[in-house]
C-alpha cells in the first residue's frame, strides 16, 4: 500500500511541488463548495428548454464528476470542470428559445463541437492559440478574472445589488444573509492572516454554521432519483445539428468554451506558478494538449449525458489558494460531484452566504500579479487595463480576453511593431473583430 501511494505521489510531483494528500484532499473539497451552485443552477436554466429538472441535475453531476476526474488523472492540475455558466445560458434564452431550436437539436450541436474541439487538439491549433497570448497580458487576464469572481461574490451576498439609478450599488448590510456574508469575509480574512491552512474551507463551513445558529440555513428537499438521466441521456440529435445547418451555434459554443478556458487556464495556472518559462518572454502551460483532451471530452460526454457545453471553472482558483497544486485537488472535486449523484439534494443546503466570501478573496488574492505589468509601457498598459476591466465589467472572461488581445495587436500594428512571428495573433484579432462585428446584439 504505501508503494502505491509513493508512485502516485511521484506521478502527480507532490515532493517537486511542495503538497501532500491532507493539502489536495481540502484543496478539492474547497473547489467543490464554492463551484457546488451548479449542480441547482445549471438544472435551472436548462430545465426552461424543457429538459428535465431531476435529469439534468443527474448529467450536470455526472459530467462534473467525469470531467474533474479526467483533468486530474490525465492532465494533473487542479482544474474542476463542470457545465459552463453563460454557455448554458445561451443554450436555453438564445438557441432554444430564441430559434426555436429543440433542446436535442442544441445538445447535437453541442456534440459537434465538442468533436471540432478533439480536431482542433490533435491538431495543435488550440495549443498555438494559447502561446498566441502575450505573456504580458497574462497577469491581467488573472486579474480581471479576480475582479470577475470577486464582483460575483458581492452580488450573490447581496453586499452589492443592482441599481437604477447607478447601475449597482450598495445593498443592506443589515439584511441577515448579507451581515452573515460580511461575517464569512472576515472570518476567512483573519484565518488567512493566522495562516490557518484550510483557512478558506473552514470560513465557509463555520459561515454556515453560524447562519444555522441564527436560524438562516433554508433547505427543501426536492424529489430526486438517479435514475431520472434516462429523459435527456442520449437524447442528441445530430443529424438535425447538421441538417439545421448550426453554423452560428456551433461557432459561439466553440468560441465562448474556447477562451473562457483559455483565460481560467491562464489565470489558475500563473496564480499556482504552474507555467513554465520557454524563452526571455515566454511562457508556456505544460500538458496543454492533455488539458484541452480534457475540456473536449467532457463536453461530448456531457452532450450525451444531456448537459450544454463542460468547461473548466474558475472557482478553482479557491482550491489553489487553499494549496492545490496537483490533479489531486481535481479528481476531489470529481470524486465529491460523483457522491452528489446520491445526494444532490442535501448540496442545496450549502448557502450563497457562505461560499460568496470565498469567492470574494480569491478574487482580491488574484490581483497580485498585476504589479508584473510594465504599466509605464502604454502598448502594454493599454491592452492590459482593457483586458482587466472588461472581464467584470462584459460579465465575459472570452469578451474581456477579446478586447486586450484585439487591442495588442491593432496598437502593435499601428506603431509599426508587429512581426511576423506573431501571424496567430493577428489572426485571432481579426476573429475577434469579426466575432463582435457579426455575433453583436
Amino acid at each position: 500500500m504505501r508503494n502505491r501511494l509513493a508512485s502516485f505521489e511521484r506521478y502527480f510531483r507532490f515532493a517537486e511541488l511542495g503538497t501532500d494528500w491532507r493539502t489536495e484532499t481540502l484543496a478539492g473539497i474547497t473547489t467543490f463548495i464554492t463551484m457546488a451552485y451548479i449542480i441547482f443552477v445549471n438544472p435551472a436554466i436548462l430545465s426552461q428548454t424543457g429538459m428535465p429538472v431531476a435529469a439534468v441535475t443527474a448529467a450536470t453531476c455526472l459530467c462534473a464528476a467525469f470531467g474533474s476526474i479526467l483533468m486530474g488523472a490525465v492532465a494533473n492540475y487542479p482544474l474542476a470542470l463542470a457545465p459552463g455558466m453563460g454557455l448554458n445560458a445561451y443554450f436555453t434564452y438564445t438557441v432554444v428559445k430564441g430559434m426555436g431550436v429543440p433542446w436535442q437539436t442544441a445538445l447535437g450541436a453541442v456534440f459537434l463541437s465538442g468533436i471540432i474541439f478533439l480536431l482542433l487538439t490533435y491538431a495543435g491549433i488550440r495549443q498555438r492559440l494559447v502561446s498566441a497570448i502575450p505573456h504580458q497580458l497574462h497577469a491581467a487576464v488573472g486579474g480581471g478574472i479576480g475582479l470577475f469572481i470577486a464582483f460575483v461574490g458581492f452580488r450573490n451576498s447581496g453586499i452589492i445589488v443592482t441599481s437604477a439609478a447607478h447601475t449597482v450599488g450598495l445593498g443592506n448590510l443589515r439584511a441577515p444573509e448579507t451581515a452573515l456574508a460580511i461575517f464569512g469575509l472576515l472570518l476567512i480574512a483573519v484565518l488567512q492572516v493566522l495562516r490557518v491552512r484550510a483557512f478558506m474551507l473552514l470560513g465557509v463551513l463555520g459561515t454556515m454554521l453560524t447562519g444555522l445558529l441564527f436560524h438562516q440555513l433554508h433547505w427543501q428537499p426536492t424529489p430526486y432519483s438517479l435514475t431520472a438521466i434516462r429523459a435527456t441521456a442520449f437524447h442528441l440529435d445530430i443529424r438535425a445539428a447538421l441538417h439545421y445547418g448550426a453554423f452560428e451555434i456551433i461557432f459561439v459554443f466553440l468560441f465562448v468554451d474556447l477562451f473562457d478556458n483559455i483565460g481560467t487556464l491562464v489565470a489558475v495556472t500563473e496564480r499556482a506558478n504552474l507555467m513554465v518559462q520557454s524563452g526571455p518572454n515566454a511562457h508556456t502551460i505544460p500538458r496543454l494538449n492533455r488539458i484541452f483532451f480534457a475540456d473536449a471530452t467532457a463536453t461530448i460526454v456531457g452532450s450525451l449525458a444531456g448537459t450544454s457545453t463542460v468547461t473548466s471553472y474558475i472557482e478553482s482558483s479557491a482550491g489553489v489558494e487553499a494549496g492545490g497544486r496537483t490533479g489531486v485537488t481535481a479528481i476531489v472535486t470529481g470524486l465529491l460531484f460523483l457522491l452528489s449523484l446520491f445526494i444532490a439534494p442535501l448540496i442545496g443546503a450549502i448557502p450563497t452566504y457562505a461560499t460568496s466570501p470565498a469567492l470574494i478573496l480569491v478574487g482580491a488574492l488574484m490581483l497580485t500579479g498585476l504589479g508584473k505589468i510594465e504599466w509605464s509601457e502604454p502598448h502594454i498598459a493599454i491592452p492590459s487595463f482593457l483586458t482587466l476591466t472588461m472581464i467584470p465589467l462584459s460579465w465575459s472572461i472570452a469578451d474581456g480576453l477579446s478586447f486586450g488581445l484585439t487591442s495588442y495587436a491593432l496598437i502593435q500594428l499601428l506603431t509599426g511593431k508587429a512581426k511576423t512571428k506573431d501571424w496567430m495573433l493577428y489572426l485571432l484579432s481579426a476573429l475577434f473583430l469579426f466575432r463582435f462585428i457579426y455575433l453583436a446584439k
